[in-house]
């Protein structure tokens, strides 16, 4: 990447270095060198090993399992750049953490995803770059910039080459529906829509879809793949009801926990895509499921960033 200075630097906690140095090497630039270590008493150290006065710096982590451990290391990374006097601090978070609790659904709950943005701005950061949050309104839970990408292009890009004349593109539910709409217009497919109830996060029911399914092949998108029970759940049905012929699904970040994997290698899965906003887990082999990189996307609105140029021209 042409024109960058030394005011420019980027490190990352212990959540997802392998992004970290991928986006480094995109901008052709070292990631910075920062000391991370558990004391006996279980208390959390962090150094930062260079100079960041009056530098523009970036903290790459995301909320992958050990989630809490993993967010407040990045708050005392952020903590730790402004006391040595960094210019300007970027959290950059590419799965939010609780991005899933961004409302008061039920009494006396918290509102977590905001609690989140108080304490990183709390912790020094100067603003934050993230990658397609559950709800958009989390944004406006913070008092400094949010950039927030979209992993629709990179996702959609997948399917290039495909013959797509018998698909549709599948929601879960309303509250994803418009996403997926998003998905269907650029793909130039029709949109169906499930009506889901949730009582867990593992009981789920699909009383009906709404659309032309019947013996199609579909394409189920959403925002993140959990543990995959409302996507097992809506294939089975689309197959049981409407003979679907094969299902694929695609999510920009693939969580996948607990019996996710038992789940997306079932049939009628073909084949999972999401992004590598989180690293796929140990088995992820056994489901099919293929990574798109974000690196680049990443790189460039860090890019563009640093030298005061428009993020919203990397929404193509």
């Amino acid at each position: 990447m042409d024109d960058l200075n030394d005011r420019l630097m980027i490190f990352s906690g212990s959540s997802h270095p392998e992004l970290a140095r991928r986006i480094c090497e995109f901008l052709e630039i070292p990631l910075g060198e920062c000391h991370i270590q558990r004391f006996a008493n279980d208390n959390l150290f962090v150094q930062i090993r260079e100079n960041v006065r009056e530098k523009d710096v970036f903290v790459l982590q995301t909320a992958r399992p050990p989630v809490n451990e993993h967010l407040f290391e990045l708050c005392m990374m952020l903590d730790a750049l402004k006391h040595a006097s960094a210019r300007r601090v970027t959290a950059v978070i590419p799965y939010y953490f609780y991005v899933r609790s961004d409302k008061k659904d039920m009494p006396r709950v918290s509102i977590t995803a905001k609690l989140v943005a108080n304490m990183l701005q709390c912790a020094g950061a100067d603003r934050v770059l993230t990658l397609t949050l559950h709800s958009e309104q989390t944004q406006g839970f913070f008092d400094i910039p949010v950039d927030q990408l979209s992993a629709i292009p990179l996702i959609c890009d997948h399917f290039d080459g495909w013959d797509l004349s018998d698909f549709v593109v599948a929601a879960p539910d309303a509250g994803s529906a418009r996403r997926a709409g998003a998905y269907a217009k650029r793909l130039g497919l029709p949109l169906a829509v499930g009506d889901k109830r949730r009582s867990s996060d593992l009981d789920v029911t699909i009383h009906s879809v709404v659309g032309d399914v019947d013996e199609k092949n579909v394409l189920i998108f959403d925002d993140e793949i959990a543990t995959g029970a409302s996507m097992l759940k809506l294939s089975r049905y689309l197959q049981e009801h409407h003979g679907v012929r094969a299902v694929y699904a695609g999510a920009a970040h693939g969580v996948l926990v607990g019996p996710a994997l038992d789940h997306l290698s079932q049939r009628p899965f073909k084949g999972i895509v999401v992004t590598d906003s989180l690293p796929l887990p140990e088995g992820a082999e056994q489901a099919d499921i293929s990574q798109v990189s974000v690196a680049e996307l990443f790189g460039s609105a860090i890019y563009a960033i640093h030298t005061g140029e428009s993020v919203s021209s990397l929404f193509r």
